[in-house]
């Protein structure tokens, strides 16, 4: 029910910043919560940053004070503004939509990821 594409991954150095950005193809004002998370070979998938409808947000430890999660809902767009990088930030990062807010059936959507790689 909604199809999601991340950008703006790449190569920086470590201390350095990078914005992703996950475009989806419906209003996400109508999804109940979009979310980044983030994979690290040999890691399991950990939620990085995730916002409401409401627009609250809220962090992973390990990342708090350095990322900042954001919308523009005209655009249906997410973002994810990534400061003072450090190479254990390395991984494959996925947007992700919960749910619609009317419902309680998970959409279970994911993004392709977007490689984030930060060197030392």
């Amino acid at each position: 029910q909604v199809q999601l594409v991340e950008s703006g991954g790449g190569l920086v150095q470590a201390g350095g910043s990078l914005r992703l950005s996950c475009a989806a193809s419906r209003s996400i004002f109508t999804i109940n919560a979009m979310g980044w998370y983030r994979q690290a070979p040999g890691k399991e998938r950990e939620l990085v940053a995730e916002i409401t409808s409401g627009g609250t947000a809220n962090y992973g430890d390990s990342v708090k004070s350095r990322f900042t999660i954001s919308k523009d809902n005209a655009k249906n767009t997410v973002y994810l503004q990534m400061n003072s990088l450090k190479p254990e930030d390395t991984a494959v990062y996925y947007c992700n939509a919960d749910r619609l807010r009317w419902s309680r059936v998970p959409l279970d959507a994911w993004g392709q990821g977007t490689l984030v790689t930060v060197s030392s």
